[in-house]
């Protein structure tokens, strides 16, 4: 029997022009090769309005009553946000170390910080940036007026992070110790499969306010001038979707927003020489930020207010065991009973029997598209993503990795387990792999199998060079990782790192 084609950009006749109209009125040029994933956030909107293609979709779009909710909806579902902590391990290093404290040495006579996260997502971004800023003024942070605005175009988002109210994929680069101490475990999600939440703090939840705003507004000539109102504005990981124009009159609009003494952060995939012409960029390491003309080189306070958190040399690990090798049984715990983690036929997720058959090959944009499923929540659908597509290219390292962080988000311990074991027997040098199998070592009580992991993550992350990118890393670099694992490590075995 001849299964008929599925729908997808390739048999839509209606998609080109949509997608044509949608890049020029949203400015998304992000999406100009990338037809799989727009469409799947398309195909998403189809559903919701019961139409069986783009022809009838872009009806709605010129229909005088539904076309305007409708754009709304669709601006929204097409901006992808990320939604973890601590993302860009380099810059927040930089806002730990250099940026936030020169700005508390300049505002100290005011005792005002007023910081924007534009593009916020669910909240990850602000409230990180409550984290450092309780952390860095301590207990001086009742005598200061800290306002910090997290704004998106996404009202769905906006809830989320309202609520402050996580998963383990938004948190899936903090070792347990830092969950812990900024988060509060919760019950499990109603509903089969879903993993346990994690709430933010009310301490640091209290410091962020969210509204809904639309970047593109800035370029709107017709509004008033903005006034010079923030010491700080991030704008991270949402320019990408723009076209070089429209980025420019972007940056232009925010760096008018900031104070004279005010930094401005961006992605790591999104400077332009063009920037450095409007505002003054500032080299520190790993990362580029921006200051007005003229605002001089940043003074910090003195050492007292140094950050508790500046990067320590990360500590030599032992000799790392043979990769691949059965764990001895110490400190107490037993060796694994898990099956050969080289078999790849794994147990399906919930629902994986109405997954389609996968293409013959992966695309090469599976894994963003995996990614980008995870981070708008969709968990349970990017797990039957990842599925299929290992069922596609079951050797595949990456796809693995990515199989045993959607299976921990789902409270599939045991899976999780067995994906990662099975990355690390494809490519035994994968870093973030021992990385996260020690973390769940650690959560699993299982101590020798922890420090193992861990051990070989500080060996591979040592070995690399120091500007080298960790692959699927997150941000994170070979030093973070280190000493992210040594810490974790020092944890489970009472000694210091």
């Amino acid at each position: 029997m001849t299964r008929p084609p599925r729908s997808g950009p390739e048999v839509d006749p209606g998609f080109p022009a949509l997608k044509a109209r949608i890049i020029a009125r949203t400015g998304h040029h992000y999406y100009a090769d990338k037809d799989d994933l727009l469409f799947d956030r398309l195909r998403k909107r189809f559903r919701a309005l019961g139409l069986a293609d783009a022809t009838a979709y872009a009806a709605c779009l010129d229909d005088r009553l539904t076309g305007g909710p409708e754009w709304a909806a669709l601006e929204a579902e097409i901006t992808i946000g990320e939604t973890f902590f601590f993302r860009y391990a380099e810059q927040f290093a930089a806002l730990r170390t250099t940026i936030l404290p020169a700005l508390i040495a300049a505002r100290a006579p005011e005792r005002t910080l007023r910081v924007w996260s534009a593009g916020c997502s669910t909240g990850a971004e602000p409230y990180s940036i409550a984290i450092l800023l309780h952390e860095l003024l301590g207990t001086a942070l009742p005598e200061w007026r800290v306002s910090i605005l997290g704004t998106d175009i996404s009202t769905a988002a906006l809830e989320t992070a309202r609520a402050g109210i996580y998963g383990r994929w938004a948190l899936r680069t903090l070792p347990l110790g830092e969950r812990l101490r900024y988060f509060v475990p919760g019950p499990a999600v109603a509903g089969p499969g879903r993993d346990g939440t994690y709430a933010l703090r009310p301490e640091f939840r209290r410091m962020v306010r969210f509204e809904r705003r639309n970047l593109m507004d800035l370029l709107d000539v017709r509004t008033a001038q903005p006034l010079a109102e923030f010491d700080l504005v991030l704008c991270r990981n949402v320019l990408i979707y723009f076209e070089a124009e429209v980025v420019l009159g972007i940056v232009r609009a925010l760096g008018r927003r900031l104070t004279p003494e005010g930094w401005l952060l961006i992605g790591h995939a999104e400077p332009n020489p063009a920037i450095a012409a409007m505002l003054e960029p500032v080299n520190l390491p790993g990362t580029v930020a921006y200051r007005p003309r003229g605002a001089g080189a940043p003074v910090l306070p003195p050492p007292p207010w140094v950050p508790k958190f500046v990067p320590e040399p990360a500590p030599v690990a032992p000799p790392m065991p043979a990769i691949g090798q059965p764990e001895a049984a110490e400190f107490g715990s037993s060796k694994s009973d898990l099956p050969d983690p080289t078999l790849l036929d794994l147990p399906e997720p919930p629902g994986a029997d109405a997954v389609e058959p996968p293409d013959p090959s992966v695309r090469p944009d599976e894994p963003a598209r995996i990614r980008a499923l995870a981070d708008a929540g969709e968990t349970a659908e990017a797990w039957r993503a990842v599925r299929a597509a290992i069922r596609a290219a079951p050797t595949d390292p990456v796809l693995h990795y990515y199989d045993g962080l959607l299976a921990h988000s789902l409270g599939r311990e045991a899976e999780a387990e067995r994906a990662w074991r099975g990355a690390l027997y494809l490519d035994r040098t994968f870093v973030m792999a021992h990385y996260q199998l020690g973390l769940l070592m650690i959560g699993l009580g299982r101590r020798a199998d922890a420090v193992r992991a861990l051990d070989n993550a500080i060996r591979l992350a040592q070995s690399l060079a120091p500007d080298a990118v960790v692959a699927e890393g997150d941000g994170l670099g070979p030093h973070e990782i280190a000493r992210s694992a040594a810490l974790a490590r020092a944890g489970v075995t009472g000694e210091g790192p």
